[in-house]
């Protein structure tokens, strides 16, 4: 399916924006309501603590996502993984090991439930 491919990427590239990092209605339309997350830090967040922290950032750095690819764990369930590139300068920051489970809910959108960031060798 390239089309859930594309739509699964620019919903990830999406969620690294500032436009979409400060809208708590944004964050809402795209993450499930049972998220979780494993941050690249080792520490474990919720919904609400996602919503808090993102909306307040002050600035969101530029970003790169390399080797995007999804795997159907069900018909509504995929999972997708990628490398995240951090830059700063135009120089590599942090290269990070993510994977996000993208769930299609009832209402025909695809959410986030659950998003890991593992730190690249």
């Amino acid at each position: 399916m390239p089309d859930l491919d594309a739509h699964l990427f620019a919903l990830e590239a999406a969620i690294q924006t500032k436009d979409v990092r400060s809208s708590k209605k944004r964050l809402l339309e795209m993450l499930a309501p049972d998220f979780r997350e494993f941050g690249r830090s080792g520490k474990r967040y919720d919904l609400e603590e996602i919503l808090s922290g993102l909306t307040t950032e002050v600035t969101v750095a530029k970003t790169a996502i390399e080797d995007f690819t999804i795997s159907h764990l069900s018909e509504t369930v995929v999972l997708a993984t990628y490398r995240g590139i951090r830059f700063t300068d135009d120089k590599i920051k942090l290269v990070t090991n993510r994977s996000s489970i993208w769930r299609l809910d009832a209402d025909g959108n695809w959410r986030m439930v659950f998003h890991q960031g593992t730190p690249a060798a």
